[in-house]
């Protein structure tokens, strides 16, 4: 189972990220390769499990490549049309990988229910641990390859690391599963083992089902505009107190918002007679420096920072 930006000044940066790219290719290739194995070898066996997997890794194929086209769109920077950049179509496409996926697991649990009410389905246990065995290894080495680069890379290269890692884990129980239906089947339980098939695919599509549900929450807070997860807005917070304090201003006021790559910030500095900076050169100064204390939050940062003497203005 498988699983460039716009400045202060408003101009576009450098489109497309390679190795975001790279790392979307080598989830594709990956998944299309479970697809195949997954569909043959678990049509051959009859196991229900083996094709939910399967069936998981084409959808995983075609998302994907959906994902590396708007990650080149995102990245293509501003214009007269998207004045603001094209980063909202990161979110939007995790939205739709998130939604496809939550209902092919819906789906899936809904067939097992019906598999275990009309008694289960037999499997050949030793072949279906085999299949188990080379999903959790090569799922495992996929896993850490776009863990390294989702510390750097863009959301989603995160969305897609995420879904790899929990379907690694998941693998693991399905490991288990059919090595608790190979104990059964030597034991002479062949009718317990029936059930262990269509058990696996309820508990496993029931439980991935946090996957997508976790990538729809944080990307409609993207699409909302929302405020940032807690532990970003800190950091940005942070950064605009110490530009307050280091240039004596009486007060400071920010909105912010993350959308894709793009890390969106409004401050509204209040000017009173103690402050250090009264000059519009003074006052380019203070942009300049919030805007270096933002850059090593690895975002293409959009900016805006207004002075006032009158606090109303900034409420």
């Amino acid at each position: 189972m498988t699983v460039g930006g716009v400045g202060s000044d408003g101009g576009a940066a450098s489109a497309g990220r390679s190795p975001d790219t790279r790392a979307l290719m080598v989830s594709v290739w990956a998944s299309a390769g479970f697809a195949v194995l997954s569909l043959v070898w678990g049509l051959a066996l009859g196991s229900q499990m083996i094709v939910f997997d399967g069936l998981y890794s084409f959808a995983s194929v075609v998302l994907s490549l959906l994902a590396v086209v708007a990650l080149r769109t995102a990245r293509s920077g501003a214009d007269e049309r998207y004045p603001w950049g094209r980063q909202v179509w990161e979110p939007l496409t995790i939205v739709v990988k998130a939604a496809a996926l939550g209902g092919l697991c819906i789906y899936a649990l809904v067939a097992a229910l019906a598999e275990i009410l009309h008694g289960g389905r037999e499997v050949a246990a030793g072949w279906a641990l085999l299949y188990a065995f080379i999903a959790t290894a090569g799922g495992a080495a996929v896993s850490l390859y776009l863990r390294r680069r989702a510390r750097q890379g863009s959301d989603l290269v995160r969305a897609e690391a995420a879904e790899w890692i929990g379907d690694t884990l998941l693998s693991v129980g399905v490991l288990v599963g059919f090595g608790v239906a190979l104990v059964l089947e030597a034991t002479g339980r062949v009718d317990l083992a029936r059930y262990v098939d269509p058990t696996m695919v309820v508990l496993i599509s029931a439980v991935f089902l946090w996957v997508p549900a976790r990538l729809l929450v944080q990307s409609f807070r993207e699409i909302l505009t929302m405020a940032p997860v807690p532990a970003l807005y800190e950091q940005v917070r942070t950064s605009v107190v110490d530009v307050e304090r280091d240039h004596g201003f009486a007060e400071s006021f920010l909105r912010t918002s993350k959308v894709g790559g793009r890390l969106d910030v409004e401050v509204d500095f209040v000017v009173d007679e103690t402050s250090a900076v009264q000059t519009a050169e003074q006052l380019d100064r203070v942009r300049d420096d919030l805007w270096r204390r933002l850059q090593p939050l690895g975002y293409d940062v959009s900016m805006s920072v207004t002075f006032t003497a009158d606090r109303r203005w900034a409420l």
